[in-house]
């Protein structure tokens, strides 16, 4: 299905972390969709190599990109010299920034804001340099335990978050120059869907349960998950949201959801309806309480006036067209 109205056929589009979740989708997006595009994917793949809390540090991984006939390119956004091939050998229209260190567990300050911040901020001048419209990944972990999920409201509890409200600032400050650029920030809130079964321990609990579930297993819930409500928005979703931002009626920074908030018992129980299979539940203690979110619902006001967007799948709607990927990467 087709977003918006552009045509990106004789494009050059970049996109860093392509062979992550939401990058490889995007790029899959541009090859059915606009088969003359010129599709780069810029991504860390992975190594081996873990952050101290035990989880890889790079989540890209090449069968997220097994059928697709763009440039693959391996790099780090935090190599500068990587950054300036990018910008001596291409001439691009559009550029999504997707590459991060995305776990919101993640301790390691410096590598958080090195490769969050300052590298998008390289970007975004190389986008400036080429006249390339600019759509990046923020986030709902900028709002923490706001009670207000609107842009301005942000009150980050990890440093996650807080790279990410980095980022949204260093957007408005090149807002205020003359810029023949658009540049549009994406907060996603809780994203599922096919290609993110190599984000391991930090794909969505969508999959983690439905893959428990499957293996015969109780699904394990945190005490009081009836009550720990989310925003749980699927990938088609994101990848119009993105479609659309390239060409909004305002730069800024936008919510990506669905407003509306639905329970992690919500999840659990929409699987067993549909897989039929009925394990019950576990309830285990939440070890993550003072840096995690016990609610989040996107205010998407502002981004169904500038973007155009608006959700098309309930959580419901989006699992059963996860359903056959879910079992099919099993384990």
């Amino acid at each position: 299905m087709r977003y918006g109205d552009i045509d990106f056929n004789n494009s050059t589009i970049l996109i860093t972390g392509g062979a992550g979740f939401i990058g490889s989708n995007l790029a899959f997006y541009f090859q059915e969709n606009y088969p003359k595009s010129k599709i780069v994917v810029f991504d860390s793949f992975r190594s081996g190599e873990i952050l101290s809390n035990g989880n890889l540090k790079s989540f890209g991984h090449y069968k997220n990109l097994l059928g697709f006939n763009g440039i693959v390119i391996s790099g780090n956004i935090t190599d500068k010299e990587a950054l300036k091939s990018l910008e001596q050998n291409y001439n691009f229209d559009y550029i999504f920034h997707e590459a991060a260190i995305s776990d919101t567990t993640a301790s390691e300050q410096d590598l958080m804001i090195k490769t969050n911040v300052n590298a998008y901020e390289d970007l975004l001048k190389i986008a400036i340099k080429h006249n390339a419209n600019m759509v990046y990944a923020s986030s709902a972990a900028t709002y923490g335990d706001s009670d207000r999920f609107e842009v301005g409201y942000e009150q980050p509890n990890n440093v996650y978050g807080f790279s990410k409200v980095m980022m949204d600032n260093i957007t408005y400050s090149y807002l205020k120059k003359d810029l023949d650029i658009s540049i549009v920030g994406l907060k996603y809130f809780n994203v599922f869907g096919p290609r993110e079964f190599y984000k391991n321990k930090t794909s969505s609990m969508v999959i983690q349960f439905g893959h428990q579930i499957l293996r015969g297993e109780t699904p394990k819930l945190f005490e009081g998950s009836d009550k720990i409500l989310r925003d749980f928005i699927y990938i088609e979703d994101i990848i119009q949201a993105n479609i659309l931002a390239c060409n909004p009626k305002q730069s800024g920074v936008y919510n990506v959801g669905t407003g509306v908030a639905r329970s992690f018992e919500d999840i659990v129980n929409i699987l067993q309806n549909k897989l039929e299979i009925n394990n019950g539940k576990e309830y285990i203690p939440n070890p993550f309480i003072g840096s995690y979110q016990f609610f989040t619902q996107a205010n998407i006001k502002t981004t169904k006036q500038y973007l155009g967007y608006q959700p098309n799948y309930s959580l419901e709607e989006g699992i059963q067209d996860y359903l056959m990927d879910i079992k099919k990467t099993k384990v």
